[in-house]
């Protein structure tokens, strides 16, 4: 909580008690004019005997003017409260320059460890535009939460066995012929993707393709040492691909990599266990099931009548087996929303295996990306590609930095056309509101204007320009009493809000929290450069207060864009 919230709770609470105060009871106006902070007293009418009017009003008498407080007035039900825009200039700036990229960090979570586990491939096709909203949400909120002082470790899950992966090894069995990603040109993820939709393709012309994928599946999980040998190829191939496309996205590694085929065995295990001990029970053709009626889930099937598993059973073990290696505190699976039956499947699960550690599991879900003409499919073959969707950004990217710029060395134009379109690509990912689906338009996306991630970073970047045009160090001797004019005391304000933005963004799982504000900081960073002057300011010392407002704006901007897992440019 910063200074001045802290000053102004401590002063409600000295009249109206603890009970019921504390950060959240501050709201922000609508309206600058209606004040910085606002209090509603609606709830405490009961335990005090008086109307919210009335409190508000004994209130207003009974906290008066002082040096953080610059006025309070009664607005019906609502207490708002002006702040000394003087003293907010200095403290806030001065704790900017003073944290510089620890600006907007907190000790919240010291002590508690996190993991958060995505993107959890699957090795029969290339990752697609799904995908990488998945990656941009995980990495992000990995930024986040280490950002509050929480322990954090991001963890991977290759989902390399089951009934889609045969699907794609029958096929390149049946029709491969020999061919590898190198004979045939083919990026090695993508190859192995093709066979995928080979499969679906000639399934619909011979339903007993059918048949020989689970025959294919009943053979590996027995050990069959061609089947094996042919799994590991085209494994092989699809993490070489992960690896080269997570390379570009820019994910930093993972620090524990989870493979499907090393805990489905004992994800059986588990299973057996629960039937012995009554939790599960087996039905008449053999398949192991549990009841979940009273908790609205239906009956869920733990392993098939054949004996092969399903995702929950390894995920049962996988759930342990983090548990024992990381010692976590919240265990964070970034998965789509087509899968939340699943989650509250096997969250109700470990509760009923007794497991501790089930309250801390979190299903961080998120909505589908769709595309202008509709929803993708991968068994069709109409996904779009993770790796043609960045390659596009970066020649969008590079479209609008040619034509802006024409004496570029083609190094440099190849190095901002990467930063600029995996960055605008990650933030329309992430400005979404995640819990929600989202449709993709890369045109909108890399437009340097509007409510885009280019547009941020430009903010950014222009603010390095002014200092490479002022061509000195500003110092600290600064006075903050000169930054008046009504857009810089909302650029203040809005840099002061920073903390608390990263803050809620962690609590609730919305990095579109900090999208949002970073937008909101480059607009009003816009109004106050066009309408107020810096280098050109009447004297020098309003030129130094105002370059020291647009170095806290550039830390802020950099330090928000590094959350999201994006590069703030110093030139455009």
């Amino acid at each position: 909580m910063d200074g001045f919230k802290l000053h102004i709770i401590e002063k409600i609470v000295d009249e109206l008690g603890s009970e019921g105060v504390d950060e959240s009871s501050l709201e922000v106006p609508p309206d600058p004019k209606m004040g910085d902070y606002a209090f509603p007293c609606f709830t405490f009418s009961k335990r005090l005997k008086k109307s919210p009017q009335q409190i508000a009003e004994y209130l207003k008498g009974k906290i008066g003017t002082d040096d953080i407080i610059s006025e309070v007035q009664s607005n019906g039900p609502y207490l708002n409260l002006f702040v000394n825009k003087s003293k907010l200039a200095e403290q806030t700036l001065k704790e900017v320059a003073e944290k510089k990229d620890k600006y907007g960090t907190s000790s919240a979570g010291k002590n508690q460890r996190v993991v958060i586990e995505f993107p959890s491939p699957n090795t029969n096709k290339p990752l697609h535009l799904g995908h990488l909203r998945n990656m941009a949400l995980g990495e992000s909120m990995a930024n986040i939460i280490a950002s509050q002082g929480y322990g954090l470790s991001r963890a991977n899950l290759n989902n390399d066995r089951g009934i889609h992966i045969c699907k794609s090894m029958l096929a390149y069995q049946r029709w491969g012929d020999g061919k590898t990603p190198g004979s045939e040109g083919r990026k090695s993820d993508h190859f192995v993707g093709d066979y995928y939709v080979m499969y679906n393709l000639k399934e619909k012309e011979d339903a007993s393709l059918t048949g020989e994928a689970q025959e294919m599946l009943l053979k590996w999980e027995a050990g069959d040492k061609e089947v094996r040998a042919l799994w590991e190829k085209m494994n092989t191939w699809a993490f070489d691909g992960f690896e080269e496309t997570y390379k570009t996205f820019g994910l930093p590694a993972f620090n524990k990599v989870y493979y499907e085929s090393n805990t489905y065995m004992k994800g059986k295990e588990v299973v057996m266990a629960g039937l012995k001990k009554g939790v599960f029970s087996r039905r008449d053709d053999g398949a192991v099931v549990v009841d979940l009626e009273d908790e609205g889930l239906g009956e869920k099937v733990l392993m098939r009548a054949d004996g092969t598993s399903v995702y929950v059973t390894q995920d049962l073990y996988l759930a342990q087996m983090k548990h024992d290696d990381f010692k976590y505190d919240k265990s964070v699976y970034v998965v789509a929303s087509e899968q939340n039956y699943h989650f509250k499947v096997l969250f109700t699960l470990l509760k009923k295996l007794g497991h501790d550690f089930a309250d801390g599991c979190y299903h961080f879900s998120y909505g589908m990306v769709l595309l202008p003409e509709g929803k993708m499919k991968s068994r069709e073959g109409t996904v779009v590609d993770a790796d043609d969707m960045m390659l596009e950004m970066q020649e969008l990217a590079r479209d609008e930095i040619t034509r802006r710029y024409d004496d570029l060395e083609e190094q440099e134009i190849h190095d901002r056309s990467m930063v600029i379109g995996i960055g605008a690509l990650k933030f329309y990912l992430l400005a979404t509101d995640s819990i929600k689906d989202m449709t993709f338009h890369k045109e909108q996306s890399i437009s340097f204007e509007g409510e885009t991630g280019p547009y941020v970073q430009y903010a950014h970047a222009r603010i390095c320009s002014i200092f490479r045009k002022y061509g000195k160090p500003v110092g600290a001797d600064v006075d903050f009493g000169l930054l008046k004019d009504d857009v810089e005391k909302e650029v203040i304000k809005k840099i002061q809000d920073f903390p608390d933005a990263v803050a809620a963004a962690a609590e609730h799982y919305r990095p579109s929290i900090i999208t949002r504000h970073l937008l909101d900081l480059g607009q009003l960073f816009s109004t106050f450069y066009n309408s107020c002057p810096v280098l050109k300011a009447e004297d020098e010392k309003l030129v130094k207060a105002r370059l020291f407002l647009c170095d806290c704006v550039r830390q802020v901007l950099a330090n928000g864009l590094h959350l999201l897992g994006i590069k703030a440019p110093e030139e455009m």
